[in-house]
């Protein structure tokens, strides 16, 4: 038998449900996994091992009295929480030092559903401060990275939950997403990553939806593990603001496999954010996608990017403003991070006409975006305008704002369709000569993730096996 890591999400709880496997064993691997290899990536901020113990023992029980007639569909799989989620009982840090003593006093919904659906907390993965950042570098662990070269960065705001499925410490992870969360890391770290629809998962109880930029969903090595989280995941409480449609299939995993027809697909790769300059390998990565598209018989055309670049500072206006969602006492303050209190002190400075203007002007240019994105069955474009770039190239400057520049132009794409509310992947497709990891993104119509992930289970079958079957060094 291979190794328990080597296993996808969903062969692991199918070893579950003929014995082949415990959910004990499955735990005390990745529990060791995670003992020996996460320092050198990163990418747990707390580890919840007896916590994990004890779900898994509770497990087994249930499996040794006979209770398999009505098991749930994850059953014994791991699946780390992102420390921007609360679990309760649990430290929230939220990636900064300001919180350091809090505990969270309930459950998000989706950790919730995670649990109803069978899987198993290791424990939290690391997060840049407040979730803020495309990186993962705090003042409380060590820098997420990629494990395709631990010398490079594992993106963000989700860097420990792709660093922890990349370096095999997890078979899949919860993460979130508000302005390419997901989808960063998921290219960093050559991994399969939905962005789903605004709406499909509740923040509730206590996280508001406001703009709907932020929603979560799995990082995972393949697409049928993601489509399974999504499953799970997928949910929404009294009092959201948004709710997406349900899948025409009745569930995502029904996608899986199936043939999607020919699609009409658009493509770009000019960035809206001015200055943002497109690497070879990422324009190489593209092209090459492209071509794959087309020759599976799917229509491919070019498109002028959808968003403009005026679109630009009407975001960065909702970001600064977001940066102060997180309340903070004054006598802790001095613990934040240089890049968070320049974004918070705009934020601060931001009135509330400038704030609905901003949020009115994106309305707006998305309300245009989509007459030109709706013709078309997905959109092609790169993930991120870079290779994985060192740990600390984004502070390797002279101010937070020379910061927040190279972070705009290290990821041009990602924050249109959390503008948009569409559902986005990323497709781990290409890597350089190096054996750098690149992903480029297919985006599709609100409320379709179906069809990306048919187009994507399509895409992973033409390549072979998970995208080559391809693993990291420390694997």
């Amino acid at each position: 038998m291979a190794h328990i890591h080597d296993l996808t999400a969903l062969e692991q709880a199918a070893a579950v449900r003929t014995g082949e496997l415990s959910p004990v064993e499955i735990t005390r691997h990745y529990l060791e996994r995670i003992e020996r290899l996460d320092s050198g990536v990163g990418a747990f901020v707390t580890v919840t091992a007896e916590r994990a113990l004890d779900q898994a023992r509770e497990q087994e029980a249930r499996i040794a009295a006979g209770d398999t007639g009505d098991l749930p569909p994850l059953l014994g799989v791991p699946v780390p929480i992102k420390d921007l989620s609360l679990v309760k009982d649990v430290p929230a840090y939220f990636g900064s030092a300001a919180y350091e003593g809090f505990v969270a006093p309930v459950d998000d919904s989706v950790v919730e559903r995670l649990r109803d659906a069978g899987t198993i907390m290791l424990g939290k993965t690391t997060t840049p401060e407040f979730g803020l950042p495309c990186y993962t570098e705090t003042y409380l662990h060590e820098p997420a990275r990629t494990p395709w070269d631990t010398t490079r960065s594992a993106g963000g705001s989700s860097g420990g939950a792709g660093a922890a499925v990349a370096a095999g410490l997890a078979p899949a992870a919860h993460a979130s997403d508000g302005a390419g969360s997901i989808r960063i890391p998921s290219s960093v770290c050559g991994l399969f990553g939905i962005k789903p629809s605004r709406g499909r998962v509740s923040y509730a109880p206590i996280v508001p939806d406001l703009a709907g930029l932020s929603t979560t969903g799995p990082i995972t090595r393949n697409v049928a593990d993601a489509a399974a989280l999504l499953d799970a995941m997928a949910h929404h409480n009294p009092g959201d603001l948004y709710v997406a449609p349900p899948p025409e299939l009745g569930s995502f995993s029904a996608y899986v496999g199936r043939e999607p027809g020919r699609l009409r697909i658009a493509r770009f790769a000019m960035p809206s954010v001015p200055g943002a300059e497109v690497h070879p390998e990422v324009l190489a990565a593209y092209e090459k996608a492209s071509a794959l598209l087309e020759s599976l018989g799917h229509e491919v055309e070019e498109i002028a990017p959808p968003f403009g670049s005026d679109t630009v500072p009407e975001f960065v206006k909702l970001w600064f403003a977001f940066s102060c969602m997180h309340p903070v006492p004054e006598e802790r303050e001095p613990k934040l991070r240089p890049l968070t209190v320049w974004l918070r002190e705009r934020g601060r400075a931001l009135s509330a006409p400038e704030f609905l203007q901003a949020q009115a002007t994106l309305q707006l240019a998305t309300r245009s975006a989509l007459q030109v994105t709706g013709a078309y069955d997905a959109v092609l474009s790169p993930t991120v305008a870079l290779p994985p770039v060192p740990v600390g190239w984004f502070e390797d400057v002279d101010s937070p704002e020379e910061t927040f520049e190279r972070m705009k132009r290290f990821a041009p794409f990602t924050a249109l369709y959390n503008v948009s509310g569409q559902p986005a992947v990323n497709l781990p497709l290409h890597w350089t000569p190096e054996g750098l990891p690149i992903g480029v993104m297919l985006a599709g119509k609100y409320g379709d993730e179906g069809t990306l992930i048919s187009l994507s289970s399509q895409v992973e079958a033409s390549v072979g096996g998970f995208w080559g079957d391809r693993r990291p060094p420390m694997w």
